[in-house]
């Protein structure tokens, strides 16, 4: 591998050489400019007229085929109260970006075309318009300042928790390369944590001296109860992590040293999720996918792939080391009486240390 890298940087330094060398050559004054001058000619400016032409073509058949073949590859619908605002900012903002890209480059590359350099044309020359400029200069200050303020009024709704909802405080505590979940019990107040205090069972540090942290239960999967606000308090016990609930809309830096917090409603519960349609086609497409895998895998006398079953998950969205990509908690949406009786299961604190 060394050996390659070696050669690798000798092949990139001559190819630097050589091209440093052509620009000397073309600093050269016309005069000096023999047969092999590298000043455009006719055939040249034809050529990459019509390959700047072709660029913008190709680009819409790519659009295409993309649009044609991953359509299906979004998320279903939103399963908080705030989703649907999240992907209605989604979607206007990439309506823009999508109709601005579009009418660009073919413009860009229709004018790259069809004024494309002829030696017997001479350009026309505007040292300045003060017109044109003022219009390409006031549109985007204007899209962008309503799509900025736009996107501030629903950040700051979103982020805006009202106490009066009396949420249920949830932790969520990463760490390489995992996730704990700590309910705040029934005086729904946090007990005290100090990543100093981890020893043993005590994963998150919680102080156990502290009264409010007696009644704190700790989980490995994460459950909610459908139609309550919860708000969750963020930790990170070593590096930066983000907290990411995609069907949820919902992200979250964990930064190590501080406590960050989102809030969110859960509005449809796992099964109702799971009978939606689109979820159901999603369900029996990977399934089909991991069947054709696992009859590769059985003839190698590997172990088949289980069937695939949709949960909501909690990720990491930051890279964070070697096993990042299987940082992930299960979440389980469920009617209050579910969540009530399991969360009856679940010992507490005071309970878990005391073992």
């Amino acid at each position: 591998m060394t050996a390659f890298l070696v050669v690798l940087v000798i092949i990139l330094f001559g190819i630097t050489v050589l091209q440093l060398g052509k620009i000397l050559n073309m600093s050269k004054s016309a005069e000096k400019l023999g047969e092999g001058s590298e000043v455009a000619s006719n055939k040249d400016n034809n050529v990459n007229g019509w390959l700047m032409l072709g660029f913008a073509i190709f680009t819409y058949l790519l659009l295409i085929v993309c649009f044609y073949k991953w359509w299906d590859v979004l998320l279903p619908q939103a399963a908080s109260e705030h989703g649907s605002t999240i992907d209605t900012l989604m979607f206007v903002s990439m309506s823009l970006i999508f109709v601005v890209g579009f009418f660009t480059l073919w413009l860009l590359s229709y004018f790259a075309f069809k004024y494309r350099g002829n030696s017997t044309n001479r350009a026309l020359f505007f040292a300045d318009n003060d017109k044109l400029e003022f219009i390409w200069t006031i549109i985007p200050v204007i899209v962008l300042a309503g799509l900025i303020i736009y996107g501030l009024f629903t950040w700051t709704d979103i982020m805006n928790v009202d106490t009066e909802d009396d949420p249920m405080v949830v932790e969520l505590y990463a760490y390489q390369f995992d996730w704990r979940a700590r309910y705040s019990g029934k005086d729904n107040t946090l007990g005290d944590a100090n990543v100093r205090l981890i020893e043993g069972v005590n994963q998150l540090g919680v102080d156990a001296s502290d009264p409010n942290a007696q009644d704190d239960v700790v989980v490995n999967e994460l459950h909610l109860p459908v139609g309550r606000k919860i708000l969750f308090k963020i930790r990170s016990q070593d590096v930066l992590h983000s907290a990411y609930m995609p069907h949820f809309r919902a992200q979250m830096n964990c930064v190590p040293g501080m406590i960050t917090q989102f809030a969110f409603t859960p509005t449809i519960t796992t099964e109702e999720m799971r009978m939606d349609d689109e979820v159901v086609a999603k369900v029996r497409k990977i399934n089909t996918l991991r069947r054709e895998k696992s009859k590769d895998l059985a003839a190698k006398g590997e172990e088949a792939l289980e069937p695939y079953e949709f949960d909501y998950l909690l990720l990491c969205n930051k890279i964070c080391g070697s096993n990042h990509y299987n940082m992930q908690m299960k979440i389980v949406v469920e009617s209050q009486e579910d969540y009530d009786a399991w969360l009856a299961t679940q010992p507490n604190i005071a309970t878990a240390l005391k073992k």
